[in-house]
């Protein structure tokens, strides 16, 4: 007996249009759903809220009518109030109107039983002359209620008002606009899915009936080719529009939106990275800076004249590092220079001491060591912050080797752990270190035309809740019409072509990083002044 194997079941696959066209119902039904739902909560609301309006006008009319007062001040109020109460409440509409004296004991009531008895709410506001209302479980149910005094000429509380709808009161009122806005739901749902199933119709004709896997597979490929890619890429057609910009190219420049379709020079980029991207020649590995970031750019151009390839690479976290290592062997010179002057120094000492002039050696040593301790102990007093204080140190003695006196004002002062950590220790290397650096430079530059020996002095302090830090030389200060063009890449006043002009376009980019600004000034000679919000920066990181 031979057994016949049967073949697998067949999976049903579903095309894309019949997925959307569920997907859009269940969308439709929700979004429906949903309107329904807050038209409800706002009928509700406004019938709530005409409730309220409706027994706190019932109320004060009760408490203004000067029969109420005449029959409070009469020997039985009861017999008086309660036909008025029951009359006014079946001519407006009210659950209730409870008329009592200023103890809560009711004289009206709608249940003729409950005339004696304490009234159910709370009525402190109303003896102290005031009228609120509010929703209570009294003896008729929950009910929306507002409870108003009655005042005798002389404005003194001589009894009580409380007027009421019920909870059940105001849901027989929505019953009414309720099924309406079902009717309103279910015709909409209806005319929802007519149109979703007639835009389906037509999609699945135009995708034959093919399933998402199969209409995904391309572009899928192409989406994890484009965004897998860690260097930023920019396909330029050939009138220089953007075709296509992946996620890290969107991250280097700092754009946002859509940007399929416009031209490269009007996405805000600097113009001297737009002139390379648009320049006939192909650039190969050229570092620029945009708003927040360094990068390294290339150009090629796509077949024969379709458009042009634009690469990017980061480059920011590397001009960093090397900005520190900067630092370190300007440091390590520094300490070499200084390792160096004090074994002059240790001689010299020795010297005097052998010519048996221990008067003079110590003098010389001290006045020495006077010196060399006199700007460490300043920078150290005044700047808490290690970072600062230990570039200050290094810039100082590297300034000395150079022939130019650095100096820190008076009015310097720094705490330890006043900065926030969200200020990175590299934009303050970055800053603070290119400042003096240009500074240093300009004030050899200028040293012909300065009478002394060439200075630089740093301010650095707290002021109004910002980190400022200000540098001034006596160089020949920097032009007015230059202002402009100071902190743009390339920019320099050396004429060495050693490539110089990125160390104040650092500055800026560090600055406007961490939300600060970059001032440029002029007093002996060039005055640059920075400043960065500490609470700003400890709040964006």
């Amino acid at each position: 007996m031979s057994v016949r194997t049967l073949p697998p079941p067949r999976r049903l696959v579903r095309s894309l249009a019949g997925q959307l066209f569920v997907v859009q119902v269940v969308i439709v039904a929700a979004v429906v759903a949903g309107g329904a739902v807050l038209a409800y909560l706002f009928t509700a609301d406004r019938t709530e809220g005409a409730a309220r309006s409706q027994v706190t006008a019932v109320a004060r009319a009760v408490a203004d009518s000067p029969s109420v007062r005449a029959a409070v001040a009469g020997p039985d109020p009861s017999a008086v109030l309660q036909p008025y109460a029951e009359q006014v409440r079946a001519d407006t509409g009210v659950s209730f109107i409870t008329v009592m004296d200023t103890a809560g004991v009711r004289w009206t009531h709608p249940l003729p039983e409950q005339i004696g008895k304490t009234f159910l709410g709370h009525i402190d506001w109303a003896l102290a002359g005031e009228t609120r209302s509010e929703t209570y479980t009294g003896t008729l149910g929950p009910s929306v209620r507002v409870v108003t005094p009655v005042l005798d000429e002389r404005r003194q509380v001589i009894a009580l008002v409380s007027a009421g709808i019920t909870v059940r009161s105001i849901t027989d009122q929505l019953r009414g606009p309720l099924l309406a806005l079902a009717g309103v739901a279910v015709a909409a749902l209806a005319v929802g899915g007519l149109g979703t199933y007639l835009a389906n119709s037509r999609l699945r004709r135009h995708t034959h009936g093919m399933g998402p896997a199969e209409l995904s597979h391309l572009y899928e490929y192409h989406q994890a080719t484009l965004h897998s890619v860690r260097e930023g890429l920019v396909l330029l057609d050939r009138t220089h529009r953007v075709v296509l910009c992946n996620d890290a190219a969107r991250e280097l420049l700092g754009l946002s939106g859509e940007l399929e379709g416009r031209p490269v020079d009007g996405l805000g980029l600097p113009e001297a990275l737009v002139a390379a991207v648009l320049g006939e020649v192909p650039v190969r590995d050229e570092v620029h800076l945009t708003a927040e970031r360094v990068v390294v750019l290339n150009t090629s151009t796509i077949g024969t004249g379709l458009g042009r390839a634009v690469t990017l690479r980061d480059h920011t976290e590397l001009q960093s590092l090397s900005g520190e290592l900067d630092s370190v062997k300007s440091f390590t010179e520094a300490l070499g220079a200084q390792a160096h002057e004090a074994a002059n120094r240790l001689h010299a000492v020795v010297s005097l001491i052998e010519l048996g002039r221990h008067e003079q050696a110590v003098e010389f040593a001290t006045a020495e060591l006077a010196l060399a301790q006199q700007l460490t102990d300043r920078v150290v007093a005044a700047v808490g912050e290690p970072v600062l204080a230990a570039l200050m140190l290094g810039k100082a003695a590297q300034a000395a080797e150079r022939g130019v006196e650095l100096t820190l004002t008076e009015d310097s002062r720094i705490d330890d752990g006043v900065l926030p950590p969200g200020l990175p220790a590299r934009d303050l290397i970055t800053v603070l270190g290119n400042l003096v650096d240009n500074a240093v430079d300009a004030a050899i530059a200028g040293a012909a035309d300065w009478p002394g020996q060439p200075e630089v002095t740093v301010t650095a302090r707290i002021d109004d809740g910002d980190l400022l830090l200000r540098v001034a030389d006596t160089g020949a200060g920097i032009e007015p019409g230059a202002v402009e063009d100071v902190f743009r890449r390339g920019w320099s006043t050396k004429q060495d072509g050693r490539g110089h002009g990125l160390g104040l376009a650092l500055v800026a980019q560090a600055a406007r990083r961490n939300g600060g600004t970059v001032e440029v000034g002029r007093e002996r000679g060039a005055v640059l002044t920075v400043r960065l919000p500490l609470q700003r920066a400890e709040v964006a990181r």
